[in-house]
């Protein structure tokens, strides 16, 4: 950060006091994930990445996602890294926003064995020697049960509420920034007058500033709501409530196009309800613009800023939920509830950052499932196939081949001959 406007040495020692206490890893970083400090056994100490030869960018960009989250849900929030083990964050707050976080973990919610069953073994794709160091590094990483995570996240928040002397819904635009925004405005008003035309609404301006934020533009887009408020401004100016009926409009296509392109739909929408209440309480057009500008930019960054981070978060709970669900009915459509997102997006987000299709996820998950099933000579190939979600046998045979090489029959004697 270029100025540090909360108390590091303070936020240190709340974070060596918290890993002491507890026994669990605390680490101190800004909001880009640069660390200041770690305590314990927390995440740069954890050598689970390494042992796939990853890189810890993930990483770092979950907790950061995990600290807006936490912003979103009141000052705490519980989370996977993208190897499957958990953390739980609560953000430090300036007078600017959250400037830093302390980020509590890595541990696992659940029996090392479950942990090494689930997350190793059945999705992990470690080969033995890998799987071997991967066992040797959980080790060092303490199980939390569930009940207990609760308690210590609300500890932290409480412990990093004392550091946070500024409360985040009544905080003003900063000085600068606002000025700045205005003199944008300002210029563009200028502009428009000089060219003498009779006002208009901009629609042209409107579809350019919507077509950036979909391309994921955000200093055009920043540019052009800048000048689409300038644009309002100048054409309804003498008419407070039909200049708020106007940017009520853009705040609705603003948050629609960000659903589109992945932002989260059902906070989205909870937002816009609220910001509609609160702009009844304006007075004055340059105060109603100001306060737009700062909630559009808002819900621009929560997807430009975060869209990475978010995938890898929505991906791990796909997987997650598909793990629990292989042998029951399962589509993209009844997932994407699950994430909050569209199926066409889920779709498209999942093959980019898994490399392959929904469906043939599931059915490695469900082929990888009926392996393990067939280690035991009291089950048939039929009671298998139900097992695993497919209530076609042949159907089953056809992707089991895909998938393994071989037809079940043929696996399961190579498998019964080994053993």
């Amino acid at each position: 950060m270029e100025s540090e406007q909360f108390d590091k040495k303070l936020a240190a020692e709340c974070a060596r006091a918290f890993s002491q206490s507890t026994g669990l890893g605390c680490t101190l970083s800004d909001r880009e994930g640069r660390t200041f400090g770690e305590y314990g056994y927390g995440c740069e100490s954890c050598g689970m990445c390494a042992v796939k030869a990853l890189s810890r960018e993930q990483c770092v960009q979950a907790h950061i996602y995990g600290m807006t989250e936490a912003e979103r849900f009141g000052g705490k929030y519980i989370y996977f890294c993208p190897r499957g083990l958990t953390c739980f964050v609560s953000p430090i707050f300036s007078e600017s926003g959250a400037e830093a976080k302390i980020t509590v973990g890595p541990f696992i919610m659940v029996e090392k064995q479950d942990f090494i069953d689930c997350e190793l073994v059945g999705e992990g794709g470690f080969t033995p020697q890998e799987l071997e160091q991967a066992v040797r590094v959980l080790e060092h990483i303490p199980y939390v049960p569930p009940q207990r995570v609760n308690a210590l996240s609300s500890l932290l928040f409480m412990a990093v509420g004392f550091l946070n002397n500024v409360s985040v819904e009544n905080r003003m635009l900063d000085a600068a920034r606002a000025g700045q925004i205005q003199g944008q405005v300002t210029a563009y008003i200028q502009e428009l007058k000089q060219e003498g035309k009779p006002p208009r609404y901009p629609f042209e301006l409107e579809h350019a500033l919507l077509q950036s934020i979909a391309r994921q533009d955000k200093r055009e887009s920043q540019r052009l709501l800048n000048e689409l408020l300038g644009a309002i401004l100048f054409t309804e100016g003498s008419n407070l409530e039909l200049a708020k009926s106007r940017l009520y409009e853009l705040l609705v296509l603003v948050s629609r196009t960000v659903i589109d392109q992945g932002g989260d739909g059902e906070h989205t929408l909870r937002l816009i309800h609220e910001y509609r209440r609160a702009m009844e309480g304006f007075r004055t057009i340059d105060a109603l613009c100001l306060w737009l500008s700062d909630v559009i930019n808002g819900l621009m960054d929560s997807l430009f800023r975060f869209t990475e981070a978010k995938h890898a978060n929505v991906i791990h709970r796909c997987t997650q939920y598909i793990g629990l669900h292989y042998n029951e009915r399962i589509t993209l459509e009844d997932t994407a509830r699950q994430v909050y997102l569209s199926p066409e997006y889920l779709s498209r987000i999942f093959r980019r950052e898994t490399g392959s299709t929904f469906s043939e996820y599931v059915n490695r998950v469900r082929v990888a499932k009926a392996k393990e099933l067939m280690a035991s000579k009291h089950l048939s190939l039929t009671e298998i196939a139900l097992l695993v979600g497919y209530e076609d046998q042949s159907y089953f045979t056809k992707v089991f081949k895909r998938f393994a090489g071989m037809l079940p029959r043929e696996y399961r004697e190579k498998k019964l001959q080994q053993g």
